[in-house]
Protein backbone atom coordinates (compact mmCIF):
# COMPACT_ATOMS: atom_id res chain seq x y z
CA UNK A 1 0.00 0.00 0.00
CA UNK A 2 1.31 3.45 -0.97
CA UNK A 3 1.99 5.95 1.79
CA UNK A 4 0.05 9.22 1.94
CA UNK A 5 3.01 11.37 0.78
CA UNK A 6 3.43 9.30 -2.40
CA UNK A 7 -0.29 9.47 -3.15
CA UNK A 8 -0.31 13.25 -2.77
CA UNK A 9 2.71 13.53 -5.06
CA UNK A 10 1.09 11.38 -7.76
CA UNK A 11 -2.17 13.33 -7.53
CA UNK A 12 -0.27 16.63 -7.96
CA UNK A 13 1.52 15.33 -11.08
CA UNK A 14 -1.73 14.02 -12.57
CA UNK A 15 -3.44 17.32 -11.96
CA UNK A 16 -0.77 19.37 -13.71
CA UNK A 17 0.14 17.17 -16.70
CA UNK A 18 -1.46 16.80 -20.11
CA UNK A 19 -0.49 14.80 -23.17
CA UNK A 20 0.45 17.22 -25.95
CA UNK A 21 2.92 17.64 -28.79
CA UNK A 22 6.31 19.24 -28.38
CA UNK A 23 5.25 22.23 -30.45
CA UNK A 24 2.25 22.90 -28.22
CA UNK A 25 4.51 22.47 -25.21
CA UNK A 26 6.77 25.24 -26.52
CA UNK A 27 3.84 27.66 -26.63
CA UNK A 28 2.62 26.65 -23.19
CA UNK A 29 6.14 27.12 -21.80
CA UNK A 30 6.24 30.64 -23.24
CA UNK A 31 2.87 31.43 -21.73
CA UNK A 32 4.04 30.13 -18.36
CA UNK A 33 6.98 32.54 -18.57
CA UNK A 34 4.63 35.45 -19.20
CA UNK A 35 5.45 35.86 -22.89
CA UNK A 36 2.70 37.60 -24.80
CA UNK A 37 4.77 39.06 -27.64
CA UNK A 38 7.45 37.53 -29.82
CA UNK A 39 9.18 38.24 -33.10
CA UNK A 40 10.02 35.79 -35.83
CA UNK A 41 9.86 34.37 -39.32
CA UNK A 42 8.38 30.97 -40.24
CA UNK A 43 9.92 28.17 -42.27
CA UNK A 44 9.84 24.42 -42.73
CA UNK A 45 11.68 23.24 -39.61
CA UNK A 46 9.70 25.50 -37.26
CA UNK A 47 6.31 25.12 -38.95
CA UNK A 48 4.74 22.90 -36.26
CA UNK A 49 5.38 25.66 -33.70
CA UNK A 50 3.81 28.26 -35.99
CA UNK A 51 0.76 26.02 -36.36
CA UNK A 52 0.38 26.11 -32.59
CA UNK A 53 0.99 29.88 -32.52
CA UNK A 54 -2.00 30.20 -34.84
CA UNK A 55 -4.13 28.28 -32.34
CA UNK A 56 -2.90 30.47 -29.44
CA UNK A 57 -3.01 33.77 -31.33
CA UNK A 58 -5.42 35.26 -28.79
CA UNK A 59 -2.78 34.78 -26.04
CA UNK A 60 0.53 35.38 -27.82
CA UNK A 61 1.00 38.08 -30.43
CA UNK A 62 3.52 37.02 -33.05
CA UNK A 63 5.14 39.82 -35.04
CA UNK A 64 6.25 38.83 -38.51
CA UNK A 65 9.58 40.56 -39.09
CA UNK A 66 10.86 40.96 -42.61
CA UNK A 67 14.23 39.43 -41.76
CA UNK A 68 15.33 37.26 -38.86
CA UNK A 69 17.99 39.81 -37.86
CA UNK A 70 15.17 42.33 -37.56
CA UNK A 71 13.36 39.90 -35.25
CA UNK A 72 16.31 39.72 -32.86
CA UNK A 73 16.82 43.50 -32.79
CA UNK A 74 13.10 44.01 -32.18
CA UNK A 75 13.29 41.53 -29.32
CA UNK A 76 16.28 43.51 -28.00
CA UNK A 77 14.34 46.77 -28.12
CA UNK A 78 11.47 45.09 -26.28
CA UNK A 79 13.82 43.74 -23.60
CA UNK A 80 15.76 46.97 -23.13
CA UNK A 81 12.62 49.02 -22.43
CA UNK A 82 10.62 46.45 -20.46
CA UNK A 83 13.37 44.70 -18.54
CA UNK A 84 11.74 41.42 -19.57
CA UNK A 85 13.18 38.65 -21.73
CA UNK A 86 12.78 39.28 -25.45
CA UNK A 87 11.84 36.28 -27.60
CA UNK A 88 12.74 35.61 -31.24
CA UNK A 89 11.92 32.54 -33.28
CA UNK A 90 13.19 31.24 -36.63
CA UNK A 91 13.54 28.18 -38.77
CA UNK A 92 16.69 26.15 -39.37
CA UNK A 93 19.56 26.90 -41.73
CA UNK A 94 19.54 30.48 -43.01
CA UNK A 95 16.72 31.42 -40.66
CA UNK A 96 18.84 30.44 -37.68
CA UNK A 97 22.07 31.95 -38.99
CA UNK A 98 20.29 35.25 -39.69
CA UNK A 99 19.70 35.53 -35.94
CA UNK A 100 23.40 35.49 -35.13
CA UNK A 101 24.18 39.22 -35.46
CA UNK A 102 21.35 40.15 -33.11
CA UNK A 103 22.37 37.42 -30.68
CA UNK A 104 25.98 38.63 -30.69
CA UNK A 105 24.75 42.19 -30.13
CA UNK A 106 22.65 41.04 -27.18
CA UNK A 107 25.55 39.09 -25.71
CA UNK A 108 28.00 41.98 -25.58
CA UNK A 109 25.30 44.44 -24.43
CA UNK A 110 23.91 42.10 -21.73
CA UNK A 111 20.38 41.93 -23.16
CA UNK A 112 18.16 39.01 -22.08
CA UNK A 113 16.91 37.09 -25.13
CA UNK A 114 15.55 33.61 -25.68
CA UNK A 115 15.88 32.55 -29.31
CA UNK A 116 14.13 29.40 -30.48
CA UNK A 117 15.13 27.76 -33.75
CA UNK A 118 13.70 24.82 -35.59
CA UNK A 119 16.06 22.08 -36.73
CA UNK A 120 15.90 19.17 -39.15
CA UNK A 121 14.66 15.85 -37.76
CA UNK A 122 17.08 14.18 -35.37
CA UNK A 123 17.79 11.24 -37.68
CA UNK A 124 19.04 13.73 -40.29
CA UNK A 125 21.45 15.58 -38.01
CA UNK A 126 24.94 15.59 -39.47
CA UNK A 127 23.79 14.52 -42.94
CA UNK A 128 23.88 17.98 -44.56
CA UNK A 129 20.13 17.82 -44.96
CA UNK A 130 18.19 20.66 -46.58
CA UNK A 131 18.50 23.80 -44.44
CA UNK A 132 20.62 22.06 -41.81
CA UNK A 133 23.27 24.08 -40.02
CA UNK A 134 25.02 23.42 -36.74
CA UNK A 135 23.46 26.45 -35.05
CA UNK A 136 24.63 25.22 -31.63
CA UNK A 137 28.24 25.28 -32.80
CA UNK A 138 27.78 28.60 -34.59
CA UNK A 139 26.06 30.34 -31.68
CA UNK A 140 28.20 29.01 -28.83
CA UNK A 141 30.66 31.96 -28.81
CA UNK A 142 27.85 34.56 -28.76
CA UNK A 143 25.32 33.06 -26.33
CA UNK A 144 25.22 32.90 -22.57
CA UNK A 145 24.00 29.32 -22.97
CA UNK A 146 22.54 27.15 -25.72
CA UNK A 147 21.07 23.68 -26.06
CA UNK A 148 19.69 21.36 -28.72
CA UNK A 149 16.51 19.41 -27.98
CA UNK A 150 15.84 16.11 -29.75
CA UNK A 151 13.10 14.72 -27.50
CA UNK A 152 9.80 16.44 -26.69
CA UNK A 153 10.13 15.51 -23.02
CA UNK A 154 13.19 17.80 -22.75
CA UNK A 155 11.28 20.92 -23.81
CA UNK A 156 9.81 22.13 -20.48
CA UNK A 157 13.01 21.78 -18.49
CA UNK A 158 15.24 23.33 -21.16
CA UNK A 159 12.97 26.30 -21.88
CA UNK A 160 12.56 26.99 -18.16
CA UNK A 161 16.34 26.87 -17.83
CA UNK A 162 16.71 29.16 -20.85
CA UNK A 163 14.56 31.90 -19.34
CA UNK A 164 16.26 31.63 -15.97
CA UNK A 165 19.76 31.90 -17.44
CA UNK A 166 18.82 34.71 -19.85
CA UNK A 167 17.45 37.02 -17.16
CA UNK A 168 19.48 36.12 -14.06
CA UNK A 169 22.70 37.76 -12.96
CA UNK A 170 24.32 39.53 -15.89
CA UNK A 171 21.63 39.01 -18.55
CA UNK A 172 22.31 37.66 -22.00
CA UNK A 173 20.98 35.68 -24.96
CA UNK A 174 20.15 31.98 -24.90
CA UNK A 175 19.40 29.80 -27.92
CA UNK A 176 17.29 26.64 -27.90
CA UNK A 177 17.40 24.51 -31.07
CA UNK A 178 14.55 21.97 -31.41
CA UNK A 179 14.43 19.20 -33.97
CA UNK A 180 11.29 18.82 -36.04
CA UNK A 181 10.50 15.34 -34.78
CA UNK A 182 10.64 16.63 -31.19
CA UNK A 183 8.07 19.25 -32.18
CA UNK A 184 5.69 16.54 -33.45
CA UNK A 185 6.30 14.01 -30.67
CA UNK A 186 3.67 13.70 -27.90
CA UNK A 187 4.53 13.48 -24.21
CA UNK A 188 3.04 14.14 -20.78
CA UNK A 189 3.57 17.88 -20.29
CA UNK A 190 4.03 19.75 -17.03
CA UNK A 191 5.93 22.97 -16.40
CA UNK A 192 7.87 24.35 -13.49
CA UNK A 193 9.89 27.55 -13.63
CA UNK A 194 13.61 27.17 -13.10
CA UNK A 195 14.92 28.63 -9.83
CA UNK A 196 18.54 27.60 -10.04
CA UNK A 197 21.12 25.70 -12.06
CA UNK A 198 23.86 23.60 -10.52
CA UNK A 199 27.31 25.25 -10.73
CA UNK A 200 25.78 28.50 -12.02
CA UNK A 201 25.99 31.35 -9.49
CA UNK A 202 24.44 34.38 -11.23
CA UNK A 203 24.80 36.87 -8.36
CA UNK A 204 27.94 36.74 -6.20
CA UNK A 205 27.42 37.21 -2.48
CA UNK A 206 28.51 40.64 -1.35
CA UNK A 207 31.48 40.81 0.99
CA UNK A 208 30.69 43.61 3.45
CA UNK A 209 34.41 44.11 4.09
CA UNK A 210 34.81 45.10 0.43
CA UNK A 211 31.97 47.60 0.78
CA UNK A 212 33.62 49.07 3.88
CA UNK A 213 36.95 49.31 2.06
CA UNK A 214 35.22 51.14 -0.80
CA UNK A 215 33.55 53.55 1.63
CA UNK A 216 36.89 54.29 3.30
CA UNK A 217 38.46 55.24 -0.04
CA UNK A 218 35.47 57.37 -1.05
CA UNK A 219 35.36 59.23 2.27
CA UNK A 220 39.07 60.07 2.10
CA UNK A 221 39.16 61.04 -1.59
CA UNK A 222 39.65 64.67 -2.58
CA UNK A 223 38.75 64.22 -6.26
CA UNK A 224 36.44 61.20 -6.57
CA UNK A 225 34.79 60.44 -9.90
CA UNK A 226 32.01 57.94 -10.74
CA UNK A 227 31.60 56.28 -14.13
CA UNK A 228 28.44 54.20 -14.35
CA UNK A 229 27.25 51.82 -17.02
CA UNK A 230 24.22 49.75 -17.95
CA UNK A 231 24.65 47.57 -14.89
CA UNK A 232 22.93 50.31 -12.89
CA UNK A 233 19.86 50.07 -15.15
CA UNK A 234 19.85 46.27 -15.29
CA UNK A 235 19.91 46.02 -11.50
CA UNK A 236 17.33 48.82 -11.09
CA UNK A 237 19.81 50.75 -8.96
CA UNK A 238 19.04 54.22 -10.33
CA UNK A 239 17.73 55.56 -7.00
CA UNK A 240 20.66 54.14 -5.07
CA UNK A 241 23.15 55.70 -7.49
CA UNK A 242 21.38 59.05 -7.24
CA UNK A 243 21.43 58.92 -3.44
CA UNK A 244 25.16 58.17 -3.40
CA UNK A 245 26.24 60.94 -5.78
CA UNK A 246 24.05 63.44 -3.94
CA UNK A 247 25.19 62.48 -0.45
CA UNK A 248 28.88 62.24 -1.27
CA UNK A 249 28.83 65.08 -3.82
CA UNK A 250 30.62 63.03 -6.47
CA UNK A 251 30.60 64.07 -10.15
CA UNK A 252 29.29 61.17 -12.22
CA UNK A 253 29.56 60.31 -15.91
CA UNK A 254 28.04 57.55 -18.00
CA UNK A 255 28.86 55.11 -20.75
CA UNK A 256 26.43 55.15 -23.67
CA UNK A 257 24.50 52.14 -22.34
CA UNK A 258 24.28 53.74 -18.91
CA UNK A 259 22.69 56.93 -20.25
CA UNK A 260 19.32 57.91 -18.71
CA UNK A 261 19.91 56.18 -15.34
CA UNK A 262 20.39 59.68 -13.93
CA UNK A 263 18.49 62.58 -15.55
CA UNK A 264 20.57 64.50 -18.06
CA UNK A 265 19.92 67.80 -16.29
CA UNK A 266 21.04 66.61 -12.85
CA UNK A 267 23.81 68.96 -11.65
CA UNK A 268 26.08 66.04 -10.69
CA UNK A 269 25.66 64.39 -14.10
CA UNK A 270 28.79 65.59 -15.90
CA UNK A 271 28.20 63.86 -19.24
CA UNK A 272 29.41 60.94 -21.31
CA UNK A 273 32.81 59.27 -21.28
CA UNK A 274 34.39 57.58 -24.26
CA UNK A 275 35.71 58.23 -27.73
CA UNK A 276 33.12 60.93 -28.51
CA UNK A 277 32.19 61.70 -24.92
CA UNK A 278 32.31 65.03 -23.18
CA UNK A 279 35.58 66.89 -22.75
CA UNK A 280 35.57 67.26 -18.94
CA UNK A 281 34.86 63.67 -17.85
CA UNK A 282 37.40 62.30 -20.32
CA UNK A 283 40.20 64.70 -19.41
CA UNK A 284 39.54 64.54 -15.67
CA UNK A 285 39.60 60.75 -15.67
CA UNK A 286 43.35 61.25 -15.67
CA UNK A 287 43.16 63.81 -12.85
CA UNK A 288 40.85 62.19 -10.29
CA UNK A 289 42.35 60.51 -7.24
CA UNK A 290 39.59 57.89 -7.04
CA UNK A 291 37.69 56.33 -9.95
CA UNK A 292 34.50 54.47 -8.97
CA UNK A 293 33.23 52.23 -11.76
CA UNK A 294 29.66 50.97 -11.30
CA UNK A 295 28.16 48.38 -13.63
CA UNK A 296 30.55 49.06 -16.49
CA UNK A 297 33.25 46.91 -18.03
CA UNK A 298 36.06 49.31 -19.00
CA UNK A 299 35.46 48.92 -22.71
CA UNK A 300 38.27 50.15 -24.98
CA UNK A 301 36.02 52.92 -26.34
CA UNK A 302 35.81 54.23 -22.76
CA UNK A 303 39.39 53.74 -21.64
CA UNK A 304 41.43 54.62 -24.71
CA UNK A 305 45.05 53.64 -24.14
CA UNK A 306 45.08 51.41 -21.05
CA UNK A 307 48.72 52.30 -20.41
CA UNK A 308 47.68 55.84 -19.52
CA UNK A 309 44.14 55.31 -18.19
CA UNK A 310 43.61 56.73 -14.67
CA UNK A 311 47.06 55.61 -13.55
CA UNK A 312 47.11 58.27 -10.83
CA UNK A 313 43.86 57.05 -9.25
CA UNK A 314 42.72 54.33 -6.92
CA UNK A 315 40.09 52.17 -8.63
CA UNK A 316 36.88 50.78 -7.13
CA UNK A 317 34.83 48.43 -9.30
CA UNK A 318 31.21 47.50 -8.47
CA UNK A 319 30.47 44.53 -10.74
CA UNK A 320 28.19 41.50 -10.93
CA UNK A 321 30.38 39.48 -13.31
CA UNK A 322 33.67 38.30 -11.74
CA UNK A 323 35.14 37.85 -15.23
CA UNK A 324 35.10 41.63 -15.74
CA UNK A 325 37.09 42.45 -12.61
CA UNK A 326 40.76 43.16 -13.40
CA UNK A 327 40.16 42.10 -17.02
CA UNK A 328 41.19 45.46 -18.49
CA UNK A 329 41.85 47.76 -15.53
CA UNK A 330 43.47 46.65 -12.28
CA UNK A 331 41.27 47.51 -9.30
CA UNK A 332 42.18 48.41 -5.73
CA UNK A 333 38.79 47.35 -4.36
CA UNK A 334 36.31 45.12 -6.18
CA UNK A 335 32.78 44.82 -4.81
CA UNK A 336 31.15 41.80 -6.41
CA UNK A 337 27.36 41.55 -6.40
CA UNK A 338 24.18 43.12 -7.67
CA UNK A 339 24.62 46.90 -7.94
CA UNK A 340 21.35 47.73 -6.21
CA UNK A 341 22.28 45.70 -3.15
CA UNK A 342 25.92 46.83 -3.16
CA UNK A 343 25.06 50.51 -3.38
CA UNK A 344 22.39 50.13 -0.71
CA UNK A 345 25.03 48.79 1.67
CA UNK A 346 27.48 51.52 0.68
CA UNK A 347 25.17 54.51 1.18
CA UNK A 348 25.00 54.59 5.02
CA UNK A 349 28.79 54.30 5.23
CA UNK A 350 29.43 57.46 3.21
CA UNK A 351 30.08 60.89 4.65
CA UNK A 352 28.20 63.92 3.34
CA UNK A 353 30.43 65.99 1.07
CA UNK A 354 30.38 68.59 -1.72
CA UNK A 355 33.82 68.67 -3.44
CA UNK A 356 33.12 72.22 -4.67
CA UNK A 357 36.57 72.92 -6.14
CA UNK A 358 36.62 69.56 -7.91
CA UNK A 359 33.23 70.25 -9.47
CA UNK A 360 34.46 73.60 -10.72
CA UNK A 361 37.06 71.86 -12.86
CA UNK A 362 34.26 70.03 -14.69
CA UNK A 363 32.37 73.30 -15.19
CA UNK A 364 35.47 75.06 -16.53
CA UNK A 365 36.17 72.33 -19.08
CA UNK A 366 32.50 72.19 -20.08
CA UNK A 367 32.68 75.89 -20.89
CA UNK A 368 35.59 75.19 -23.26
CA UNK A 369 33.69 72.35 -24.93
CA UNK A 370 30.58 74.51 -25.27
CA UNK A 371 32.46 77.29 -27.05
CA UNK A 372 34.45 75.01 -29.36
CA UNK A 373 31.90 72.26 -30.10
CA UNK A 374 28.44 72.35 -28.51
CA UNK A 375 27.42 75.87 -29.52
CA UNK A 376 28.06 75.21 -33.20
CA UNK A 377 26.36 71.80 -33.05
CA UNK A 378 23.15 73.08 -31.46
CA UNK A 379 23.03 76.70 -32.67
CA UNK A 380 24.84 76.68 -36.02
CA UNK A 381 25.35 79.82 -38.07
CA UNK A 382 26.49 78.06 -41.24
CA UNK A 383 24.03 77.30 -44.02
CA UNK A 384 23.93 73.50 -43.73
CA UNK A 385 21.85 71.67 -41.14
CA UNK A 386 23.66 69.91 -38.29
CA UNK A 387 22.70 66.64 -36.65
CA UNK A 388 22.87 68.35 -33.26
CA UNK A 389 20.18 70.91 -34.07
CA UNK A 390 17.84 68.11 -35.13
CA UNK A 391 18.27 66.51 -31.69
CA UNK A 392 17.69 69.91 -30.08
CA UNK A 393 14.33 70.24 -31.86
CA UNK A 394 13.33 66.71 -30.86
CA UNK A 395 14.21 67.48 -27.22
CA UNK A 396 11.89 70.49 -27.27
CA UNK A 397 8.95 68.23 -28.11
CA UNK A 398 9.79 65.18 -26.00
CA UNK A 399 10.87 67.11 -22.87
CA UNK A 400 13.26 64.26 -22.13
CA UNK A 401 10.48 61.67 -21.78
CA UNK A 402 10.97 59.81 -25.07
CA UNK A 403 12.95 56.67 -25.70
CA UNK A 404 15.65 57.46 -28.24
CA UNK A 405 16.73 54.46 -30.32
CA UNK A 406 19.89 55.15 -32.28
CA UNK A 407 21.72 53.19 -34.92
CA UNK A 408 25.52 53.21 -35.25
CA UNK A 409 27.73 55.99 -36.57
CA UNK A 410 28.05 59.75 -36.28
CA UNK A 411 24.33 60.21 -35.65
CA UNK A 412 24.57 57.71 -32.77
CA UNK A 413 27.24 59.75 -31.02
CA UNK A 414 25.28 62.96 -31.61
CA UNK A 415 22.10 61.33 -30.27
CA UNK A 416 23.87 60.01 -27.18
CA UNK A 417 25.57 63.37 -26.56
CA UNK A 418 22.57 65.64 -27.02
CA UNK A 419 19.40 63.66 -26.29
CA UNK A 420 17.84 64.78 -23.03
CA UNK A 421 16.53 62.14 -20.64
CA UNK A 422 14.36 62.36 -17.55
CA UNK A 423 13.40 58.66 -17.43
CA UNK A 424 15.55 55.55 -17.13
CA UNK A 425 15.68 52.93 -19.92
CA UNK A 426 15.47 55.69 -22.52
CA UNK A 427 18.70 55.32 -24.52
CA UNK A 428 18.48 52.23 -26.71
CA UNK A 429 21.49 51.67 -28.95
CA UNK A 430 24.00 49.05 -30.03
CA UNK A 431 27.00 49.57 -27.78
CA UNK A 432 29.61 46.85 -27.81
CA UNK A 433 29.02 45.28 -31.21
CA UNK A 434 28.18 48.51 -33.03
CA UNK A 435 25.57 46.95 -35.32
CA UNK A 436 24.40 49.08 -38.22
CA UNK A 437 20.78 48.26 -38.96
CA UNK A 438 19.93 47.97 -35.24
CA UNK A 439 17.71 51.02 -34.74
CA UNK A 440 14.72 50.50 -37.03
CA UNK A 441 13.73 47.03 -35.74
CA UNK A 442 14.80 47.86 -32.16
CA UNK A 443 12.46 50.87 -32.23
CA UNK A 444 9.62 48.52 -33.18
CA UNK A 445 10.24 46.35 -30.13
CA UNK A 446 10.70 49.37 -27.87
CA UNK A 447 7.42 50.95 -28.94
CA UNK A 448 5.47 47.69 -28.68
CA UNK A 449 6.90 47.21 -25.19
CA UNK A 450 6.03 50.74 -24.07
CA UNK A 451 3.14 52.00 -26.23
CA UNK A 452 2.52 54.89 -23.86
CA UNK A 453 5.95 56.40 -24.58
CA UNK A 454 7.20 58.33 -27.59
CA UNK A 455 9.85 56.28 -29.37
CA UNK A 456 12.12 58.12 -31.81
CA UNK A 457 14.60 56.25 -33.98
CA UNK A 458 17.67 58.26 -35.01
CA UNK A 459 19.33 56.59 -37.99
CA UNK A 460 21.96 57.36 -40.62
CA UNK A 461 21.39 56.85 -44.31
CA UNK A 462 23.76 53.86 -44.28
CA UNK A 463 22.30 52.01 -41.30
CA UNK A 464 18.75 52.71 -42.42
CA UNK A 465 19.29 50.70 -45.60
CA UNK A 466 20.66 47.70 -43.74
CA UNK A 467 17.22 46.81 -42.35
CA UNK A 468 14.99 49.12 -44.39
CA UNK A 469 12.64 46.20 -45.03
CA UNK A 470 11.35 46.48 -41.46
CA UNK A 471 9.23 49.40 -42.67
CA UNK A 472 6.96 46.57 -43.76
CA UNK A 473 6.72 45.33 -40.17
CA UNK A 474 5.88 48.85 -39.00
CA UNK A 475 3.16 49.14 -41.63
CA UNK A 476 1.60 45.72 -41.01
CA UNK A 477 1.71 46.06 -37.21
CA UNK A 478 0.78 49.77 -37.27
CA UNK A 479 3.61 50.61 -34.85
CA UNK A 480 3.59 54.41 -34.33
CA UNK A 481 7.35 54.95 -34.17
CA UNK A 482 8.97 58.18 -35.32
CA UNK A 483 11.84 57.55 -37.73
CA UNK A 484 14.43 60.25 -38.32
CA UNK A 485 17.09 59.63 -40.96
CA UNK A 486 20.00 62.07 -40.81
CA UNK A 487 21.22 61.91 -44.38
CA UNK A 488 24.73 63.13 -45.15
CA UNK A 489 25.13 60.87 -48.18
CA UNK A 490 28.14 59.23 -46.58
CA UNK A 491 29.01 56.41 -44.25
CA UNK A 492 29.76 59.32 -41.98
CA UNK A 493 31.86 57.86 -39.17
CA UNK A 494 34.10 55.94 -41.55
CA UNK A 495 34.40 59.05 -43.72
CA UNK A 496 35.42 61.09 -40.65
CA UNK A 497 38.24 58.66 -39.95
CA UNK A 498 39.25 58.74 -43.61
CA UNK A 499 39.38 62.53 -43.45
CA UNK A 500 41.37 62.71 -40.23
CA UNK A 501 43.69 59.72 -40.59
CA UNK A 502 43.71 58.67 -44.27
CA UNK A 503 44.29 62.01 -46.04
CA UNK A 504 40.67 62.32 -47.20
CA UNK A 505 40.79 59.15 -49.30
CA UNK A 506 37.04 58.51 -49.20
CA UNK A 507 37.21 54.89 -50.26
CA UNK A 508 33.74 53.34 -50.66
CA UNK A 509 32.03 55.65 -48.16
CA UNK A 510 30.03 58.00 -50.40
CA UNK A 511 26.41 56.90 -50.70
CA UNK A 512 24.19 57.26 -53.76
CA UNK A 513 20.87 57.03 -51.98
CA UNK A 514 17.35 56.30 -53.22
CA UNK A 515 14.29 58.46 -52.61
CA UNK A 516 13.73 57.55 -48.96
CA UNK A 517 10.47 59.48 -48.72
CA UNK A 518 9.05 57.60 -51.71
CA UNK A 519 10.09 54.28 -50.15
CA UNK A 520 8.44 55.15 -46.85
CA UNK A 521 5.27 56.22 -48.65
CA UNK A 522 5.41 52.95 -50.56
CA UNK A 523 4.93 51.29 -47.18
CA UNK A 524 2.00 53.68 -46.52
CA UNK A 525 3.97 55.59 -43.89
CA UNK A 526 3.61 59.37 -43.74
CA UNK A 527 6.89 60.94 -44.79
CA UNK A 528 8.64 64.27 -45.33
CA UNK A 529 12.12 65.54 -46.27
CA UNK A 530 13.75 68.68 -44.85
CA UNK A 531 16.62 70.42 -46.58
CA UNK A 532 16.39 73.92 -45.05
CA UNK A 533 16.71 75.13 -41.47
CA UNK A 534 13.58 77.23 -41.80
CA UNK A 535 11.51 74.06 -42.30
CA UNK A 536 13.02 71.94 -39.54
CA UNK A 537 10.99 73.16 -36.56
CA UNK A 538 7.59 72.64 -38.17
CA UNK A 539 8.63 69.28 -39.62
CA UNK A 540 9.66 67.92 -36.22
CA UNK A 541 6.47 69.30 -34.65
CA UNK A 542 4.34 67.63 -37.33
CA UNK A 543 6.15 64.31 -36.86
CA UNK A 544 5.78 64.31 -33.08
CA UNK A 545 2.10 65.26 -33.23
CA UNK A 546 1.23 62.60 -35.82
CA UNK A 547 -0.65 59.65 -34.32
CA UNK A 548 0.78 56.91 -36.52
CA UNK A 549 4.28 56.01 -37.72
CA UNK A 550 6.14 58.88 -39.36
CA UNK A 551 9.31 59.12 -41.43
CA UNK A 552 11.38 62.31 -41.47
CA UNK A 553 14.51 62.65 -43.60
CA UNK A 554 16.80 65.54 -42.78
CA UNK A 555 19.56 66.43 -45.23
CA UNK A 556 22.53 67.41 -43.06
CA UNK A 557 25.97 68.68 -44.02
CA UNK A 558 27.93 66.03 -45.88
CA UNK A 559 31.30 66.47 -44.18
CA UNK A 560 30.45 67.45 -40.62
CA UNK A 561 32.54 65.70 -37.98
CA UNK A 562 31.69 64.60 -34.45
CA UNK A 563 33.83 66.16 -31.75
CA UNK A 564 35.22 65.82 -29.12
CA UNK A 565 37.11 62.78 -30.30
CA UNK A 566 39.74 60.56 -28.75
CA UNK A 567 41.75 59.01 -31.59
CA UNK A 568 42.01 55.24 -31.47
CA UNK A 569 44.85 54.20 -29.16
CA UNK A 570 45.23 57.65 -27.63
CA UNK A 571 44.90 58.58 -23.97
CA UNK A 572 41.51 59.74 -22.70
CA UNK A 573 43.11 63.06 -21.82
CA UNK A 574 44.29 63.57 -25.43
CA UNK A 575 40.88 64.77 -26.55
CA UNK A 576 40.54 66.56 -29.88
CA UNK A 577 38.00 69.37 -29.98
CA UNK A 578 38.52 70.03 -33.69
Amino acid sequence: MKDTQTLHKEQKVTATTMRITGSEAIIRCLLAEGVDLLYGYPGGAIMPVYDELFKFRDQIHHVLARHEQGATHAAQGYARISGKVGVAIATSGPGATNLITGIADAQIDSTPLVCITGQVASHLLGSDAFQETDIIGISTPVTKWNHQITKASQIPEMIAKAFYIAKSGRPGPVLIDITKDAQFEEFDFSYEKCKGVRSYNPVPKIDIDDVKAAALLINSAKKPFIVWGQGVILSKAENELMAIIEKAGIPAAWTILGASAVPTAHPLNVGMVGMHGNYAPNVLTNDCDLLIAIGMRFDDRVTGNLETYAKQAKIIHFEIDPAEVDKNVKTDVAVLGDAKESLSKLLPLLKTNTHTEWHQKFKDLYAIEYEKVIKDDLYPTKEGLTMGEVLKEINLHTQGNAAIVSDVGQHQMIACRYAEFTTTKSNITSGGLGTMGFALPAAIGAKMSAPERDVVAIIGDGGFQMNIQELGTIFQQKVPVKIVVLNNEFLGMVRQWQQLFFDKRYASTEMTNPNFVAIAKGYYIEAQKVTKRADLKNAVAKMMAFEGPYFLEVAVEKEDNVFPMIPSGASVSDVRLE
